[in-house]
């Protein structure tokens, strides 16, 4: 299963089952004091899905019923059957022989919760947090509020009526593309009201500050809700303060973290962007609680960055641009007058740097025949705006680089690593990185039927593939090589600090609660950065066909162990724990073995087919 604070949405199911989680090594057949037991869920679980699957185990030899309904087992004895929710407390009754287990499951509701007469739904009130915009940035408000109400909002020296709006279509979470339940559904039955005003025309007679330090705002103060209703009046305060920023006195902001975490929105459920390297510097033009927005769109949280007193926005010029080959990447360097905001776009032999903040006076590059530079060509497509297009020599990318030196941005491009197909030892020279998921104490990961943790299968399989790949001349880095604590963004920077040709993260998978557990199964592959699709995709078919199993598929996303751009890094989640019967297989230790050869000769193929000779 994916590393711990990535599907945060399907986790507590382990948590729940942590009792029944052996020490590492052991087996779970050493602490068994009954043969009927359930490991997911525990009893009082909460959750919001429409069902449950309960993973267990039992007898192999007696049914087992579940509120009188025999269930489907597999030939140990395992289960997984899936059960509808009601909204509120669900009991479920196993019982086999003479033994009875009873869980209780809350569902608790994911819509708004309608509030009782004149009042105001809990936790409606938008803005929901501190904001801060320019004058003429548009300010929104919202409330869910009974049908039939007069809503409006006072902010400084205007008042603004709320109309109820057309309920909106209903996202589901992201997770829910993994069981195939992503469409839209139904709109909620709260009545919501949404009005919007430029900011600058809640100030009336109040001015900005004129102290001349940047990024000082005025407080316009706490928007002031009212409600009427069958001529009932309730006032409300919202929970977020609205500031007006000073526009010609921006405050600019330095990022300090290694990779500076730039998004679309101002809080992590919003989508990454390219990271920004140490040192990039933007005007703010907008704040939301902790999170600041940069003038070029993106967000940054406060941790990231510090405020640059006196400073104006950064804007710079470029001129020449040289290159130069150091082992095995090639250098590009863009001096720059400050460190600017950037982002990379990768697509098959393309790879685009983009360049904000900054203007063209380019008459000269430096760029010989390259390892995997083929052309480097440039455009002014906006004001303030440079795109760098390489062509490469290569379909397949290898992983890049980006750090400011002073002022100047060095791109570093990975060179394509050399093979010698003739050879008994093909991989000689090549470095792989191999990170059996989860690990330590606290992250057992996801847990089969009879309470065995995902992270003794994975390193297992992991150790037979190191093994493996050794013995075909492969250098290999591992995590993890003990039941040690590894968080994944620790993992990850690994991968950023060793920089090895592949990363390869060896997992076994479970579902969100929605999931059908006892009918799904199969290889699944995850990627991110650009330059690791082909690998994804290649050793997902490989392992389907050679070991002739299911397909789960492959997904893009956003984890910690995809997110490494300095090389091809892949997931594998190589069976379902939770599925009984896929179970028996991924615990078996010939097919363990044979699941590392057939992996090891698959990463083998890949590279022979897109290295150099």
């Amino acid at each position: 299963m994916v590393q711990r604070l990535e599907r945060v949405s399907w986790k507590p199911w382990i948590a729940g089952a942590v009792a029944l989680i052996l020490p590492f090594g052991v087996h779970a057949v050493a602490y068994a004091e009954s043969p009927l037991r359930v490991v997911y869920p525990s009893d009082g679980y909460e959750t919001t899905a429409a069902q449950i699957f309960l993973v267990g185990t039992g007898a192999p030899n007696q049914p087992i019923t579940v509120n009188g309904e025999a269930i489907a087992r597999s030939p140990a004895g395992h289960f997984a059957p899936s059960f509808p929710l009601q909204v509120g407390e669900n009991v479920f009754t196993l019982q086999q022989g003479t033994e009875t287990l009873t869980l209780r499951v809350v569902r608790q509701t994911d819509q708004p919760v309608l509030p009782e007469g004149t009042a105001f739904a809990e936790g409606s009130l938008t803005p929901a947090q501190d904001v801060a915009q320019f004058p003429d940035a548009l300010v929104c408000f919202g409330a869910v509020a009974p049908p039939a109400s007069l809503v409006s909002v006072t902010l400084g020296s205007r008042t603004v009526t709320l109309l109820p709006q057309p309920a909106p279509t209903q996202l589901p979470p992201n997770s829910a593309v993994l069981t195939n339940q992503n469409q839209p559904t139904a709109p909620s039955v709260a009545q919501t009201y949404e009005g919007c005003g430029v900011l600058g025309s809640f100030m009336g007679s109040a001015t900005a500050p004129r102290s001349g330090q940047a990024g000082e705002a005025i407080a316009l103060g706490y928007p002031q809700f009212t409600l009427e209703q069958n001529g009932q009046q309730v006032t409300q305060q919202g929970p977020g303060q609205v500031s007006v920023l000073q526009q010609e006195l921006p405050q600019i902001i330095e990022v300090t973290a290694e990779g500076g975490t730039a998004r679309t929105g101002p809080s992590t459920d919003y989508s990454r962007l390219t990271p920004l390297p140490r040192g990039t510097r933007a005007a703010v033009i907008g704040r939301e609680a902790n999170w600041y927005q940069m003038d070029y769109g993106a967000w940054i949280r406060d941790t990231d960055v510090r405020v640059i007193p006196g400073s104006v926005p950064p804007r710079s010029l470029i001129r020449g641009i040289t290159s130069r080959n150091t082992g095995d990447w090639t250098e590009v360097r863009f001096p720059l007058q400050v460190p600017v905001p950037l982002a990379v776009f990768q697509e098959g032999d393309r790879f685009t740097l983009t360049l904000y903040n900054t203007t063209a006076q380019t008459d000269t590059i430096a760029l010989n025949d390259d390892p995997v530079i083929q052309r480097l060509d440039w455009t002014q497509p906006a004001p303030e705006q440079i795109q760098y297009q390489f062509a490469l020599k290569s379909d397949q990318q290898w992983g890049y680089r980006l750090r400011y030196e002073g002022t100047t941005l060095v791109l570093a491009l990975r060179h394509p690593p050399r093979v010698y197909p003739d050879s008994e030892q093909p991989l000689n020279g090549i470095t792989i990185l191999l990170d059996p998921g989860h690990g330590g104490p606290e992250d057992s990961g996801s847990v089969g039927p009879n309470g065995t943790p995902e992270k003794d299968v994975a390193l297992t399989v992991t150790r037979l593939l190191r093994d493996r790949l050794q013995q075909r001349g492969a250098s290999i880095i591992m995590t993890r090589d003990a039941d040690v604590d590894l968080g994944p963004n620790e993992r990850a920077q690994m991968i950023q600090d060793m920089a090895p040709n592949l990363a390869l993260s060896i997992h076994y998978n479970a579902l969100p609660d929605a999931g059908d557990a006892e009918n799904t199964a199969g290889v699944g592959t995850f990627w991110y950065q650009s330059q690791s699709h082909s690998l994804a995709v290649f050793l997902h078919n490989y392992l389907v066909e050679e070991r002739d199993r299911p397909s789960y598929g492959v997904f893009w996303n956003n984890l910690a162990l995809t997110r490494p751009y300095v090389a091809p890094a892949v997931l594998l989640e190589l069976g379902f724990m939770i599925n009984p019967n896929e179970f028996e297989w991924i615990t078996n230790p010939e097919e363990q073995v044979a699941l590392a050869d057939t992996l090891a000769d698959g990463i083998t193929q890949w590279l022979l087919e897109n290295g150099s000779r």
